[in-house]
């Protein structure tokens, strides 16, 4: 039946206005550990109950709204858990995201949303203002703590997409490096490659960490400060961009590629890895929504589509670029320096 012929309902509305229970319940799983606490063999309410220091009837009404929300599996008094709760939710899995909800629920981003009519009427972030574009706002450093499991397939994907010459030494470029984990998966597979990794200082910390941890530490080096601003150095073999140039207008966005132009060796690559909603901007949705996310938290951000990169890139001086599809939902945009 198509929705032309269906019966008006409220039901997306109250839906949507009731989202923020799902979201405290996810939290709340998150805060007990009630996926670990499942674990592999499944559990009564009264073992979660026991296992997360709750008690019996609190755990039996959230792992059953959980099971609603598709999150938990029921079989009469025991809970197990999804593939997919099995792989993110659980400590137990090396690709753990629940970390993730202090920085996507932090008051730095939440405030902002608070305000989205002001930023509606204003034409970008209403909390302050530059957002969370301004240096060393504190929240990228709960962002690189928190993202680095999920980076993990993206980076090593993009780290074939776009190979290097193993025969000599090269040179990688890791721009808002974050967690490190892009750059990393590129110095992981080229033992000749050597890394530097630009973002604000605090957040380096957190990237040198990881590359201590993934054992090529000895050949990773950071450059802390402003991207539009610092020093980039030169002779780059590869300069990876991920989840970036979406804070920015478009201009900037242009601004920003000629410096990385100029930092490139010739026929030196740039890989960008972001969120491309198609032409319609409504479509991908996780793509597509991310535009709203730019409208609430930073003054000119904005999802750009690949005819858009196209633009930027071509003004930039770069060769027309390729799109490839990176798990989980963003594209790799990858050009090469004319």
């Amino acid at each position: 039946m198509s929705d032309e012929t269906q019966e008006p309902s409220p039901r997306l509305f109250f839906d949507t206005i009731n989202a923020y229970q799902r979201t405290a319940a996810i939290t709340a799983a998150v805060e007990l550990d009630i996926f670990t606490a499942i674990g592999e063999g499944g559990a009564t309410a009264a073992e979660v109950a026991q296992r997360s220091g709750a008690s019996p009837r609190g755990s039996r009404i959230l792992c059953d709204y959980l099971t609603l929300l598709g999150f938990l599996i029921k079989n009469r008094d025991r809970y197990a858990l999804t593939q997919d709760s099995a792989m993110f939710l659980s400590r137990k899995s090396p690709a753990y995201a629940g970390g993730v909800t202090k920085f996507l629920l932090s008051g730095e981003l939440t405030r902002s949303f608070e305000k989205l009519a002001d930023a509606v009427r204003k034409g970008g972030t209403a909390d302050t203002e530059l957002g969370t574009t301004a240096a060393e706002h504190p929240v990228w450093v709960e962002f690189a703590r928190a993202m680095a499991p999920l980076m993990m397939p993206g980076s090593q994907a993009l780290a074939e997409m776009v190979p290097l010459n193993g025969s000599r030494p090269s040179k990688v470029l890791d721009i808002s490096a974050s967690h490190g984990m892009w750059g990393i998966a590129f110095a992981k597979k080229y033992p000749r490659a050597s890394l530097v990794a630009v973002d604000w200082a605090p957040v380096l910390e957190v990237a040198r960490e990881n590359a201590q941890r993934a054992g090529v530490a000895d050949r990773f080096r950071t450059v802390a400060g402003n991207a539009f601003e610092v020093d980039l150095e030169s002779d780059y073999d590869v300069a990876l961009i991920p989840n970036f140039l979406h804070h920015f207008n478009w201009e900037d966005c242009v601004r920003f590629l000629r410096r990385v132009h100029g930092a490139l060796r010739s026929a030196g690559r740039v890989a960008i890895a972001e969120f491309v909603p198609n032409p319609d901007r409504v479509s991908p949705p996780e793509a597509a929504g991310f535009s709203l996310i730019m409208l609430a938290t930073t003054p000119e951000g904005d999802a750009y589509t690949f005819p858009e990169y196209q633009e930027m890139l071509g003004r930039a001086g770069f060769a027309p670029p390729e799109a490839h599809p990176l798990p989980p939902v963003s594209t790799a945009i990858i050009a090469s320096k004319k």
